[in-house]
């Protein structure tokens, strides 16, 4: 398989996307190829420097580059020579079977809505994120950022998506989903958790759990939280601000360790047809590397076709 890494991508870019491609490539089975998409004279270059064989990669010349703060569905109509309009339309003809990108959020939703598309009857595709258990293992938290404002009927879908996430690509059997709440009576909550709740508690589709308070989020009563896309998104970045603040104050153990984002590399884009990985925009090497293999990991699953089946 290919897995297309857009070079320019992240605030760190071309020099840690580079680094880390160089880094996947030593880990990756020999059938497989990393296919770096942007400016060819720049990626020779940057290979050059660092004693690398070019051979090892394909390239996909790009001559444009989509900003950190530009708008998603502008920037790809007006820009579509760069990095991530040539990476999505490569993922949409099957010259790449995966694509990864550091680099604007909002285009890499958007693009996926629009070049690869949703799965049949997903309502919303969502991001989620890996929290480490203090026990061990690792629960998802989906939404984080993608569907702020959402509603009932897609929350339920979260759920599914979730669950499938975490046996299909982490290998979590019969995962436990939790609705992120204020506590954990059924009546308990908003008006959005509680018709969520509703819906999710007679469910054929995952293992509900129920209702799950955020004290209880590094723990191991569930595997996946469900939660809307706001609250998901505070919650992510209390976590890294909480990492960074005990890093400065050198307080760190292996626990500790394991919030670091390098850990996980990225997060796929759950919901829509292709597999599209986004890594946060300060991604190193190491998590550029990470995010690459998570890429080949999350199409080796199959992972949209089985949402597919799923859902039918």
């Amino acid at each position: 398989m290919k897995v297309g890494l857009d070079v320019m991508g992240g605030d760190f870019a071309p020099d840690a996307t580079i680094d880390g491609a160089i880094l996947a490539h030593k880990e990756i089975d020999a059938s497989d190829r990393i296919v770096l998409i942007g400016s060819k004279e720049l990626i020779l270059a940057k290979l050059n420097e660092r004693g690398c064989d070019a051979k090892n990669f394909d390239i996909a010349h790009a001559s444009e580059v989509i900003g950190m703060g530009e708008s998603p569905i502008k920037a790809l109509k007006v820009k579509s020579d760069s990095s991530l309009a040539v990476g999505f339309g490569m993922l949409k003809n099957d010259q790449i079977q995966a694509l990864a990108s550091a680099g604007n959020t909002g285009a890499m939703l958007v693009g996926s809505i629009f070049s690869v598309n949703n799965v049949q009857g997903i309502i919303r595709p969502a991001t989620s994120v890996l929290l480490p258990k203090e026990n061990g293992g690792n629960t998802i938290l989906i939404d984080v950022g993608t569907n702020p404002d959402a509603r009932p009927d897609v929350m339920y879908q979260f759920g599914i998506l979730g669950s499938l996430y975490a046996e299909k690509v982490h290998n979590i059997s019969n995962p436990r989903v939790g609705l992120l709440n204020i506590g954990e009576e059924e009546g308990k909550g908003n008006l959005l958790s509680q018709s969520t709740f509703r819906l999710m508690k007679d469910s054929r589709d995952f293992n509900f759990y129920g209702n799950i308070e955020s004290r209880e989020i590094f723990g191991d009563k569930v595997d996946v939280i469900v939660c809307d896309g706001f609250t998901g998104n505070v919650v992510l970045k209390q976590m890294e601000a909480m990492f960074q603040m005990l890093c400065r104050r050198n307080l760190q153990d292996d626990y500790i360790k394991r919030f670091n984002y390098e850990n996980f590399g990225g997060s796929p884009i759950l919901g829509v047809t292709g597999s599209v990985l986004i890594g946060h925009g300060i991604s190193s090497a190491e998590a550029i590397k990470k995010m690459i293999i998570l890429a080949r990991d999350v199409y080796v699953s199959d992972l949209p076709k089985i949402i597919q089946e799923a859902l039918t």
